[in-house]
């Protein structure tokens, strides 16, 4: 994502509304606290907002955030918000109504995205103003693009090296500025002319890494990768939902904790362009935005968090546990939290291996958005977070199909993103449709498919795949070490009883607690273990639930 830093125009702020008395304490609340980072400007009807917005357009400015008065005359607020999105699609929206408003504020929320509403008055502003403001200009400055000197990016379109440096960069909100290598002599110069491997990253101060992998990348980016102690009272192994929520509760609660991530903070999770069936959430909030908050919240409560470090081994050493990393270090914990989460399946046909990173990619990928502009998105599979990245990808591309195996779109998708789908005219659906081979030279080109209903062949032009074909649970590094099932899932609490035995590893006097593995004192969370409810939502409650039972353990031990 591009930004720029120093001496740019402020963003704007922009409050509509009728009443003169209203309109004057929302642009002095929002003076005190914001007039430092963000220019504040006011109009007293929807036409002179229109007007406003017109100048702001004209003189290049951006907007983060419309704060919009429901009941005005000509135009209600609702009808404002449509003509301004289109403007500024990206600034944040929020309706200011009566009690008599709210049905209005609620269909709002479909018509326009509308992020917030609030009730008048919003007195005291501390508490039922800012920290809601607080929270959406903070997610409109992490997702904004400006242009930007900062880092650079240089390297080829469609390559898996480039495509996991710029994902890297991207999941770490940090700005960069990518270059195509191919599109002018401009960025061949920059490269080096040959001389560096791509992909080149070029830092402020003129430093390159050539071809970085992310341990480099984090080291140059200043990211934690070395704890700080021998010794936690908890290490959680995962920095999904299920981890995160487990390092808010045991550091809120004064346990010394640590959280290992191999990848980026969020897991597959983070990577979902929108999740809307999230609790508190009406208008849905994209994956890294759930990421970068609860990242923010589990280091205010004193949690360390490394990254990418990998654990690749787990033992035994009464009454402490080892959490060994891929470089040999050694970490010990009285408590450690299983929560690594899992992995998109690979696609078993032919041309797969060979193009994945290259047009065929695991998960949204959001970071491939813009090059998919004015293209043909293929999308496969037919869960919810298929059906959120064909969403996402239809505000991009021309055209966008899922191909389903299965005869309806309702067998494994929630009924809301059904609506929307078969809402969206730039999105196309086909039953009963697998894929067969991928073909092309140097990147993705061609699909080849196979219609069940019809049991016939055809191959058509496809330069992006997206792929969402179940998932894999991370456990293959604890082979010996706790039980799992027959797919690798981490077996807990009552489901580690087989025809009444519990595993020779079970060494305490008590049956296990209900996330609990076969090792006392281990526990898992979240997607990785075995039976659990595949929902964020669940994967929070879950990481609560376990430090619920780490202090239950510690009182009895």
């Amino acid at each position: 994502m591009d930004r720029t830093e120093n001496h740019a125009p402020k963003p704007v702020i922009l409050a509509v509304d009728d009443d003169p008395q209203v309109l004057r304490a929302v642009r002095r609340d929002l003076r005190n606290t914001y007039a430092d980072r963000f220019r504040i400007l006011g109009a007293a009807s929807a036409q002179e907002a229109l007007e406003v917005l017109g100048s702001i357009e004209t003189r290049g400015l951006d907007t983060a955030l419309l704060l919009v008065d429901q009941r005005m005359p000509g135009m209600t607020g609702v009808e404002f918000l449509l003509e301004a999105v289109s403007r500024f699609p990206d600034a944040k929206r929020v309706l200011l109504t009566a009690y008599a408003d709210t049905d209005a504020a609620i269909t709002a929320i479909n018509r326009v995205r509308l992020d917030h509403y609030l009730m008048k008055p919003w007195d005291p502003p501390e508490e039922r103003l800012f920290p809601i403001l607080d929270d959406l200009l903070s997610d409109w400055q992490a997702a904004h693009r400006q242009s930007y000197q900062g880092i650079k990016v240089i390297g080829n379109a469609v390559s898996p090296a480039t495509h996991t440096v710029r994902d890297f960069l991207t999941r770490n909100e940090q700005p960069f500025q990518f270059m195509d290598i191919n599109l002018g002599p401009e960025a061949q110069k920059l490269a080096g002319d040959g001389e560096f491997a791509l992909p080149v990253v070029i830092f402020p101060n003129g430093d390159r890494l050539s071809a970085p992998a992310g341990a480099e990348l984090a080291d140059r980016l200043g990211l934690s990768t070395t704890a700080s102690r021998p010794h936690y009272e908890i290490v959680i192994i995962g920095a999904g939902p299920a981890g995160l929520a487990a390092g808010v509760y045991a550091a809120s609660e004064g346990l010394s904790c640590l959280l290992l991530d191999a990848n980026v903070p969020g897991g597959q999770a983070g990577t979902s362009s929108l999740i809307e069936n999230y609790l508190g959430f009406p208008s849905g909030l994209s994956g890294g935005d759930l990421a970068r908050r609860a990242v923010s919240q589990v280091r205010r409560f004193g949690a360390e968090l490394l990254y990418p470090v990998e654990a690749d081994g787990l033992r035994r050493a009464d009454p402490a546990k080892i959490v060994t990393l891929t470089d040999g270090t050694e970490i010990s914990a009285e408590i450690v939290l299983l929560a690594m989460g899992v992995s998109y399946n690979k696609i078993d046909v032919p041309g797969a291996d060979r193009f994945a990173g290259a047009g065929l990619y695991y998960g949204a990928a959001t970071t491939e958005s813009q090059s998919c502009a004015s293209q043909h998105v293929f999308i496969v599979g037919g869960a919810n977070s298929a059906g959120q990245a064909a969403m996402h990808f239809s505000k991009y591309a021309t055209r966008v199909t899922m191909l389903i195996r299965s005869s309806s779109l309702e067998a494994g998708m929630s009924q809301y993103l059904v609506d929307e789908i078969l809402r969206t005219p730039n999105i196309e659906v086909r039953l009963r449709t697998r894929v067969l081979e991928f073909l092309g030279g140097e990147r993705l080109e061609r699909i080849r498919l196979f219609d069940d209903a019809t049991q016939t062949e055809s191959e058509e032009s496809a330069g992006f795949v997206f792929t969402f074909i179940g998932a894999r649970p991370r456990t293959q590094w604890l082979d010996g070490a706790v039980a799992r099932d027959e797919h690798g899932f981490i077996l807990t609490g009552p489901d580690l009883t087989r025809d009444g035995t519990i595993p020779e590893s079970w060494t305490a006097d008590r049956e296990p607690y209900y996330l609990e593995t076969s090792v006392p004192g281990v526990f898992a969370a979240g997607d990785v273990r075995a039976r659990s409810v595949k929902r964020v939502a669940s994967g929070v409650g879950e990481g609560a639930m376990a430090v619920a039972l780490v202090h239950l353990y510690r009182s009895r031990n």
